[in-house]
């Protein structure tokens, strides 16, 4: 074996890198359950106990103390099918942005292509800007664009000569602005929301996806998320004329608090439950001594000292505001203490905001302040670690209490090079009406800051130089490129509105997510029993090599998930289990090879050297085909079946390397040592040996079964057709479970008149008291009013079944739209993965015919699997939808499927190699039988392994991994009795040259 020093230098590092990674999820694991055992079951203790830890450092290494929150983020993310929470797709609406920017035009060929785009879009890969411009030359091809856009507030960027694809190139720039806007916006407003560990992403098709971890108040977030941006423009005071009040304040609520009259809930009641605890508060002295304010002690270990604790107390006894909230202070030249300039009257850490603003809304802190006072807290941090946010003062009208100058006033904005500096800076324009309040509002405060604010939140305060006119006007600072264009994002959105719609939600509660741990789990835990059992049990003590590499892949996949920051579903456990299962092929295929080579009469060292040697084309080709599959599953997939895809590629990389290459330094060690390895014992050493079947001959009989079962499939369709899930239709889908026995009629009776007279399908998961609630009621309209009143009409109904207590585990929402497209993407992705698994044989094998034959061989199993679905739908005792699950389980299947065929089309090559003389039928059937043992030993390991799945995982999955045990079976089938012999007849009797 070559370069031995570096795999094992390979795998040492990785093996490093992996415990580093996995060493933040048993550091956070650590301290959520230390939280619990203080917080004695109070929930909401154990959060504000975990939040005040998150920047304390709580794991040190050598190159970095890491704060809690820091291991948070790097530790392995559940999926909200397995901790509970909320999953929200949302779609930017380019119809509606492209309608404002015409102004709303009536002309008709604009219209007509807007509609007709809109109808594309639902069968199209394109984006929608491009489908428009489709359109519009579709509807009249001598019409022009500009004539539509060239309005007042595009002048600068559209005139009437502009060509139809300058004018698209606007569009498509504004709506890569909005979108861009839009996700800045929703994920400002999710950070703001206080979910730990929330995660919000870009999807192809104007899409932001939202996964919100452990929430348990779904109706405020969709308020949240779809509700209108508001960005308005405040005056400010200054920091010199507030800290007087704030300093009488702080004395006030010292005085307050020596009379033990400080009513402000919580405000050391959680953080003094641990030293722990106080010591997060004190980062408040890193800002302080900053700021030549306070002297506290700015130790920041784990475990604070008593002396710190008291410290402390004292400071917040004595100065309860500015023990949370430290003045605007800064040092001069001469080292003395300046209050700064400008609005920012305060500066406290992120953690600690909630208490200021409860200080700041009593009744008698607020009576101290100008009426028009309003304070709001910054998105940018203070710092670079993120750990501070400036509170900044604002001044409102006293009577109308609205901004003097709102988003609307905005026509445009953008990032650009300063006339005299290097630096970034934003021009922005605005309409005559705007401009005219602009002109009042920056003459009146020339000096003074002018606020801009979306959503309450401070996202600059400029400094006014001068009156400015005419409604163009720059703000100046030193931005970054990043900073100037989100900016200046910031400020267009009051201007061209590209609503962001919900399309798909999806609502996990916690009980749920834990059964699914606990089932997947315990699956994972008995499949991987039944294959450490049966590696021992046919391969001997060779079959412990396996069981090692095994466990070392294992330790693997969840490193390279930890340090990718994946998160683990229920999906991708099925995957990793999958992968555990298929891991073992590559062992097998060896452990063959060897065998072979050992009855040949070869030395146990020469034996081991040539079955990894002849063994190595195989194991690349099959798993090559494999990760194909599950690239193409990763890109077209979304939410769980990219969760599938992305363990079952990280565990097919990690198990090649176990097997071939860990595995082998094993053997290499022992050999070394003179010790003796079996590969097999006295009940399977002779297996398989001097089998042989004729499979070529019996091809027809083959080719007649498979065609009954799919003409078989097709009549079912036609007669009885699929159940497909609401991801592929649209609808709205509730898991409900009751505490007493109950039928799917009474259910369905229940919710018959809520739901506007139409009963929704209800179907039975499993054996026991939960079921599957599917309907399309108002499934076309949006809005938060619309999901409020579909949960309020399900309650309505449910409540009305006396006798019988119910929960809502799951609820999924699914628009048209998305459906259409999902269904698109599963059809895309099929043919798509036939093409390039015909491609990448063709180039391989340098012969069409075996690119036909595994093509051919992947049609059959996608029509079978669909026959027998098709055919046992409410047959069998569990739901067997055809949904993007199911699309995952196929693209397994053919990965699968691939895999087998290449183990046999590669012995076809090496066979047609040695044996020259022999005609084609003979060296295939030969081939065959040769390749038996591993595929069936492969197939039946893998069949073991979804079975314990099937049996264990729970009925959330059954149907989908009731679809892939039906195609390993398939696939199976498929390799050997269709895909080789096919090659036969389309060769049409003529020697197969490779």
């Amino acid at each position: 074996m070559q370069s031995k020093g570096a795999i094992r230098f390979l795998a040492i590092a990785l093996a490093v890198v992996c415990v580093y990674q996995l060493s933040f999820t048993v550091v956070t694991k650590y301290w959520e359950n230390k939280a619990e055992k203080i917080a004695a079951g109070d929930a909401a203790m154990a959060k504000a106990y975990l939040d005040s830890l998150a920047t304390v450092p709580v794991y040190n290494l050598l190159v970095k103390n890491f704060t809690f929150g820091e291991c948070r983020d790097n530790e392995i993310n559940l999926g909200l099918d397995l901790k509970g929470g909320m999953n929200v797709t949302m779609e930017v609406s380019l119809h509606d942005l492209i309608r404002s920017m015409s102004n709303f035009s009536k002309d008709g060929t604009f219209n007509k292509a807007l509609a007709e785009a809109s109808q594309m879009q639902a069968t199209s890969q394109k984006d929608f800007v491009t489908l428009f411009g489709e359109a519009f030359v579709k509807v009249d091809a001598n019409a022009r664009l500009s004539a539509v856009f060239a309005t007042k507030d595009l002048q600068d960027r559209i005139n009437l000569s502009s060509s139809n694809e300058q004018v698209l190139s606007v569009i498509r720039q504004e709506a890569d602005a909005a979108f861009d806007r839009t996700y800045q916006i929703i994920k400002t407003r999710i950070d703001k929301f206080g979910v730990t560990a929330p995660n919000v992403q870009k999807l192809a098709g104007n899409r932001i996806l939202v996964e919100l971890p452990g929430i348990k108040e779904p109706d405020r977030v969709r308020k949240l998320l779809q509700g209108t941006a508001k960005l308005e423009f405040w005056e400010t005071y200054e920091n010199k004329d507030m800290y007087p009040i704030l300093a009488s304040v702080d004395t006030m609520l010292g005085k307050l608090n020596k009379k033990d009259t400080l009513a402000v809930t919580d405000t050391t009641k959680t953080d003094t439950t641990t030293t722990a605890a106080d010591t997060a508060r004190k980062d408040t002295s890193d800002i302080a001594k900053l700021m030549g304010k306070l002297t506290a002690d700015t130790d920041s270990t784990a475990e604070a000292d008593t002396s710190a604790e008291k410290s402390f107390e004292e400071i917040a006894k004595e100065n309860p505001l500015f023990a949370y909230l430290t003045p605007a202070y800064f040092q001069n030249e001469q080292g003395q203490t300046e209050l700064r300039k400008g609005p920012v009257i305060g500066i406290a850490p992120v953690k600690d905001t909630g208490k200021v603003n409860k200080f700041l809304a009593m009744e008698k802190v607020r009576a101290k302040f100008p009426k028009e006072f309003k304070a709001l807290w910054t998105v940018k941090p203070y710092d670079k670690e993120g750990k501070f946010i400036e509170l900044v003062a604002i001044r409102m009208p006293a009577r109308e209490n609205t901004a003097p100058l709102e988003g609307d006033a905005i026509t445009d904005a953008r990032k650009q090079k300063g006339q005299f500096t290097d630096n970034w800076e934003i021009e922005m324009n605005m309409n005559a009406e705007g401009a005219k309040k602009w002109k009042r509002l920056t003459g009146e405060n020339i000096g003074k800051c002018i606020v801009v604010v979306l959503d309450d939140n401070v996202y600059s305060y400029p400094v006014v130089q001068g009156e400015i006119s005419g409604g163009r006007s720059q703000i100046t600072g030193t931005f970054t490129i990043k900073e100037a264009e989100d900016l200046a994002n910031i400020l267009k959105v009051g201007k061209l509105p590209a609503p962001a719609r919900i399309i798909e939600d999806t609502v996990v509660g916690p009980t749920l997510g834990q059964e699914s741990i606990d089932s997947g789990f315990l699956s994972f835990v008995i499949a991987l029993i039944l294959i450490l059992v049966f590696m021992v049990a046919y391969y001997n003590n060779a079959g412990w090599v396996a069981d090692v590499a095994l466990f070392v892949n294992v330790f693997y996949i969840m490193g390279v998930l930890a340090s990718l920051g994946a998160a683990l579903t229920l999906p991708g456990i099925a995957g990793i289990v999958l992968t555990i299962g298929m891991s073992v092929d590559a062992n097998i295929l060896i452990y063959e090879r060897i065998r072979e080579e050992l009855r040949h009469g070869k030395g146990l060292r020469l034996a081991v050297d040539d079955g990894y040697k002849m063994a190595y084309s195989s194991i690349i080709d099959a798993n090559v085909t494999t990760i194909l599959m599950g690239v193409v599953l990763f890109i077209l997939g979304s939410g769980p079946i990219q969760g599938f895809a992305t363990t079952l590629i990280i565990g097919i990389l990690t198990s090649m390397f176990s097997a071939i290459f860990i595995s082998r330094l094993i053997f290499e060690a022992r050999l070394a040592k003179n010790k003796v390895i079996k590969f097999s014992n006295k009940y399977t050493e002779g297996l398989f040996k001097n089998i042989n079947i004729n499979f070529v001959v019996r091809r027809k009989k083959y080719y007649i079964f498979s065609s009954i079962l799919i003409l078989a499939g097709i009549v079912s369709f036609v007669t009885k057709g699929f159940d497909f899930g609401v991801d592929l239709v649209g609808g709205r889908n509730f898991m409900v479970s009751f505490d007493k026995s109950i039928t799917t009629s009474t259910i369905a009776d229940a919710l018959k008149n809520p739901f506007g007279g139409q009963a929704p399908q209800v179907k039975t998961i499993g054996t026991g008291n939960t079921f599957s609630i599917i309907t399309d009621y108002r499934i076309t309209e949006s809005g938060e009013g619309v999901d409020n009143e579909v949960t309020q009409k399900l309650e309505e109904g449910l409540s009305s079944i006396a006798g019988n207590k119910h929960e809502v585990l799951k609820s999924v929402t699914v628009g048209p739209t998305i459906a259409d497209d999902l269904k698109a993407a599963a059809v895309f992705a099929v043919i798509l993965s036939w093409i390039i698994i015909f491609i990448y044989i063709l180039i391989r094998f340098k012969k069409w015919q075996f690119a036909a034959g595994a093509t051919i061989a992947l049609v059959h199993d996608v029509l079978v699997v669909m026959s027998v679905f098709s055919m046992l739908t409410g047959i069998l005792p569990f739901t067997m939808e055809i949904d993007a699950s199911f699309i995952a389980a196929i693209l397994t299947v053919m990965g699968y499927s691939i895999n087998d065929t290449v183990v046999v089309f590669d012995r076809v090559r090496e066979f047609t190699g040695i044996h020259h003389t022999l005609d084609q039928k003979t060296v295939i059937n030969n081939a065959l039988n040769a390749t038996l043992s591993r595929t069936i030993n492969t197939s039946l390991t893998i069949f073991f392994v979804l079975l314990a799945i099937f049996l264990f995982g729970g009925d959330v999955i059954r149907g989908f991994i009731f679809a892939m045990l039906v195609g390993i079976v398939i696939g199976t089938y498929s390799s050997v009795c269709i895909a080789t012999p096919v090659v036969i007849d389309l060769a049409k009797d003529k020697k197969v040259q490779l």
